[in-house]
């Protein structure tokens, strides 16, 4: 119905299909000034006024804004009183409920979040003895998992009084979360502002914005305690925002209470208790800690797999970066609870973007690259497993957020993942003298009299200056040296002979992926005195002109 102002009474909250028709709605209370009302609405110049509540409360208010002249509607499933009927004359009555059987309808998109369904992956499966599912986020309506925590930690927070209406919403994340809080926040009225790390594919940064957040990038090659780091510049808005709220999906307890209420019990109806491996990605560790707790409270003997990219910090590693998104971490989050998950496995990159896409071609299921990792992990877990198993794999999100990343092909080929030739640059590095190292280099803290010292000894013109000692990933090389620019400075000011590297390096070497054709590396080449070459994501080589014209002249032989 067509309404303009709709007037609560009684202090309940009306159905959202009337409160989302209103373009003003008004909660009466009792004691409240009819003149202060009556003036207020007639300011708004009302086509309609509709008033519901309580029957006892809604025939004198409905009456006495009629009286004023007001259009009134009375909206209400009670049965109106006898004696109540003569005062209520000029006003319209229709029923608060849809008139015949109910439609099968939601009343928002917040009631689509949850009850996603479970699907066999057989073809992904098909060396295998077990039964193997996936559990599908990516039907949740952000598209992710992340709905589910994002919809519970609002809600919590709007109980308790720590989220306020016209606040804030301050937040971490790599895009799936921001998504989720994003849609909850277009319902209850917030505005958001979302910090996303570097490494977050421009599609996610666009849909964060199509839902009308704000959004900032910071580097992912510095530590969390950095003042530059995603975590620290959400902190300094969190202060800076008046009437800010950080959900703070990394400590906060409802982020695991929200898997374990929701999609663990799912999980656990959906395979009638016959679960017996859940695998999952694990980012923050609410979604693994909740579902985990869910399952092994039902049956301890329930094996929970975590899935991790190699270099975080769960499998063992330091927390060194890494391409995929949305899990691993460089520290330990409080919402993660090591004793609830029984073994951890670490997955490369390569092996994430390789697995997803093959999911994605022959199962007809666009999945993320994260989905990748857990569905390696849990097909490396359930090799020796009997016909009787049943392994679960929590699928995150779609792939439709990694598009222009490890669905492009230009993308992984530029990271050294395809080969898009028969003679490509990983051809032209086996041609190399094998006694000098792969990746001549230098660090950040060296001087400038050390780097040349390299220089010199191996008999090269430049070099990429990297954060760790090989193997690294390309978010560790921070610059670039060259024999001409370190001549140049060290002619003019000798005194920079003992400056760090790190003072005086340039823009990192331009790159190229080792299976890219020999001709990419020739392009690139126009506009820089060698490329750095990267093998599935992780740089290997420095080429340059000399090195091509070479490989070219063996070929030709």
């Amino acid at each position: 119905m067509i309404m303009d102002v709709l007037v609560v009474a009684g202090g309940c909250d009306p159905p959202a299909r009337l409160s989302d028709r209103a373009r003003y709605v008004h909660h009466h209370r009792s004691g409240e000034s009819l003149t202060a009302l009556v003036g207020d609405l007639r300011a708004r110049i009302p086509r309609r006024v509709a008033v519901t509540g309580p029957i006892d409360q809604t025939v004198p208010l409905a009456a006495a804004l009629r009286d004023a002249g007001l259009p009134t509607v009375l909206l209400t499933d009670e049965e109106i009183p006898i004696d109540a009927t003569g005062s209520l004359t000029g006003v319209e009555i229709r029923t608060l409920s849809d008139p015949g059987p109910p439609m099968d309808v939601v009343e928002s998109v917040l009631d689509l979040i949850g009850n996603t369904p479970m699907m066999r992956l057989d073809r992904t499966a098909r060396d295998l003895e077990c039964t193997f599912l996936g559990k599908l986020e990516l039907f949740n309506p952000g598209g992710s998992s992340k709905d589910r925590i994002a919809l519970t930690m609002i809600e919590s927070a709007e109980r308790d009084g720590r989220l306020r209406p016209g606040a804030t919403i301050v937040e971490p994340t790599s895009g799936n979360t921001g998504v989720g809080l994003a849609i909850v926040a277009a319902r209850r009225g917030y505005r958001c502002v979302f910090v996303c790390p570097d490494k977050v594919a421009s599609d996610k940064i666009a849909l964060l914005r199509a839902y009308g957040a704000q959004v900032m990038v910071c580097p992912t090659s510095v530590r969390p305690e950095h003042p530059d780091s995603y975590y620290s510049v959400s902190d300094r808005l969190a202060h800076e925002i008046p009437s800010a709220w950080k959900p703070d999906q990394y400590r906060n307890p409802d982020n695991p209470r929200a898997q374990y209420e929701t999609a663990g019990a799912e999980i656990w109806d959906q395979t009638r208790g016959r679960v017996t491996h859940f695998v999952a990605g694990i980012g923050t560790g609410g979604t693994i800690t909740g579902i985990g707790r869910y399952l092994k409270e039902r049956n301890p003997s329930v094996q929970i797999i975590g899935a991790d990219p190699e270099g975080s910090v769960y499998s063992g590693g330091s927390g060194r970066p890494y391409l995929v998104e949305g899990i691993g971490e460089d520290f330990w989050p409080d919402t993660y609870d090591p004793s609830v998950v029984d073994e951890v496995v670490a997955i490369s990159d390569a092996t994430s973007f390789a697995t997803a896409r093959r999911v994605s071609r022959e199962e007809g299921l666009l999945i993320g690259g994260s989905a990748g990792t857990a569905i390696a992990a849990a097909l490396l877990a359930a090799r020796d497993l009997p016909h009787d198993a049943v392994v679960v794999v929590h699928i995150p999100d779609t792939g439709r957020g990694y598009l222009s990343k490890l669905y492009n092909d230009a993308w992984m080929a530029d990271y050294g993942f395809l080969q898009t030739a028969r003679t490509t640059i990983g051809d032209l590095l086996a041609t190399r003298d094998p006694s000098l190292p792969m990746l001549v280099h230098t660090h950040p803290e060296e001087s400038v009299r050390q780097a040349i010292a390299i220089l010199r000894e191996y008999s090269v013109s430049q070099m990429p200056v990297i954060k760790q000692e090989p193997p690294v990933v390309l978010a560790e090389v921070v610059g670039a040296v060259t024999e001409r620019d370190l001549m140049d400075r060290a002619f003019t000011d000798p005194d920079v002979l003992d400056r760090p590297v790190g003072d005086v390096m340039g823009d990192p070497l331009p790159t190229v992926g080792a299976g890219e054709p020999l001709e990419v590396a020739v392009n690139r080449l126009e506009g820089a005195p060698a490329v750095l070459v990267l093998d599935s994501g992780h740089p290997v080589a420095v080429i340059t002109r000399v090195d091509v014209l070479a490989s070219l002249a063996s070929m030709s032989r």
